[in-house]
């Protein structure tokens, strides 16, 4: 039988360093990168509907400037030409910021978000906002503006969320990278569903601004094929802004000469359940055969059964007490306009005295100490990222973890927000139906180097590096 024809676009499946090496080299300029991505896009977003905000003549209007600019002899940054989506709960000049929200729908707010900034300044072009499930409240992809986003691995299933365009979109190979944010596991999640590396550097590595509605939990960060593109954009976004109150003021770590460094006898403990999560049995016989690749690279791993008690409703407190509060008057005037599970989960929040909640977040410094004490024997801590592989559109939750909510089923990413310590989800294979399986590292504090530096050595031994989703 004859090979059928690549209908794809040129830039489809290559990686951010591919794509800035051609331009750099003087083989393709912005331009071509832009247009080929944006025919990729038209081809392909119907099906899989990634895009909150698109504007083609826009994207096609900075490529063509930074073409002017490196004809002469500009340097346009690290990031030359890369196309590059931001998702729709980050502000961003001449694209409305709706939060996948009916009563958000046509909210412009005339300002960058500073990882925008950054994006613009390291020559990048803004592709435009990727979907969210709304508010950034459920860990699937839809909501009730944009609908539904699919997985590019197998369309019926969902890609997880609550950053669902951007995986879609990365997953797809229409782009290398985007960027996405999580408050519960909304990097994490979608990249375990959808076979990408979602890195949630430490709290406050990648500044906030405006202020999100749940400022103590927030973390912005990429969705990649590869670790070194995930490092290349921790590179730009990272440092220090002092709008953010949150952010590091420190000098920000080399993220891809991390990822050169051999991660030799880092002491790993894996927990299959950390003491609680329900887990597929498939999900975690995957998981462990990929430990594996850990002890070739040099890790030392213990098992950890017991890592603490579930933080649920203490993250749930916080989480849904600071979106409960900017939804409040929503909830009174519109609340048939919002998704009925998120919706469903504020209601929790408002039954909340102030004493509970004040208690709650007493319950969180606690909870962090605990995690403190499991760190002072491991430098890294190994889950899997999800309890299931990807299920069905239109469920709130995979089947058999109905007694959770939109989000607390994802049992393993939540814990990692409320320590603020930096996570990574990494593609740990493929299931018998082809949907892939995600490991998460969990690293000290402040110790993204350290993760990077394994995520790397993982990387490269990936017995099938190449697998892309027949589109």
């Amino acid at each position: 039988m004859p090979k059928q024809p690549d209908m794809r676009a040129p830039t489809a499946f290559k990686t951010a360093e591919e794509l800035v090496a051609e331009v750099r080299a003087g083989h393709a300029t912005p331009s071509d990168i832009a247009r080929s991505v944006l025919d990729d896009i038209q081809a392909l977003d119907g099906t899989l509907n990634c895009f909150a905000s698109l504007k083609p003549d826009d994207v096609m209007a900075q490529a063509a400037a930074l073409d002017q600019r490196l004809a002469k002899g500009e340097d346009v940054g690290p990031l030359a030409g890369l196309p590059v989506s931001v998702k729709d709960l980050l502000v961003a000049k001449g694209h409305p910021t709706a939060s996948g929200s009916l009563i958000m729908q046509g909210n412009v707010v005339d300002l960058d978000a500073p990882v925008v900034e950054r994006l613009r300044a390291a020559g990048a072009v803004m592709l435009g906002k990727t979907t969210t499930s709304e508010f950034g409240c459920k860990a699937v992809g839809d909501s009730p503006l944009t609908g539904i986003t699919r997985n590019p691995w197998n369309t019926e299933k969902t890609p997880g969320g609550s950053s669902c365009g951007a995986a879609a979109l990365v997953a797809a190979g229409i782009t290398p990278v985007a960027i996405g944010t999580d408050g519960g596991g909304s990097l994490r999640i979608p990249a375990s569903l959808t076979g990408l590396v979602g890195f949630k550097g430490h709290f406050g590595r990648v500044p906030a601004y405006p202020a999100a509605a749940v400022p103590t939990l927030i973390h912005i960060g990429p969705l990649a094929r590869r670790v070194r593109d995930a490092a290349l954009m921790m590179s730009v976004i990272s440092g220090y802004d002092e709008r953010d109150p949150f952010s590091i003021a420190a000098p920000k770590p080399d993220f891809l000469a991390a990822c050169e460094r051999r991660p030799k006898g880092l002491r790993v403990a894996y927990s299959p359940t950390l003491g609680y999560a329900r887990p597929d049995p498939h999900v975690t016989k995957m998981v462990e055969a990929a430990l594996a690749r850990l002890e070739a690279a040099g890790c030392e791993i213990d098992v950890v059964e017991q890592a603490f008690d579930n933080p649920v409703e203490i993250w749930k407190s916080e989480f849904y007490g600071g979106v409960g509060t900017r939804l409040k008057t929503a909830m009174e005037t519109r609340r048939n306009d919002l998704d009925s599970a998120v919706a469903s989960a504020l209601d929790s929040a408002y039954s909340r005295s102030m004493t509970d909640y004040q208690g709650r977040l007493f319950e969180r410094f606690q909870f962090r100490d605990k995690v403190r004490s499991l760190f002072e024997n491991y430098d890294i801590l190994a889950t899997p990222s999800l309890p299931v592989t990807a299920f069905d559109v239109g469920r709130n939750t995979p089947p058999g973890h109905e007694d959770q909510d939109a989000i607390s089923w994802a049992y393993y990413s939540y814990p990692f927000n409320l320590t603020g310590q930096p996570a990574v989800s990494l593609n740990a294979g493929f299931d018998a139906d082809g949907l892939p399986v995600g490991l998460q590292l969990v690293a000290r504090p402040l110790a993204e180097e350290t993760l990077f530096s394994l995520a790397q050595a993982f990387e490269e031994q990936d017995p099938d590096p190449d697998r892309r989703p027949s589109l």
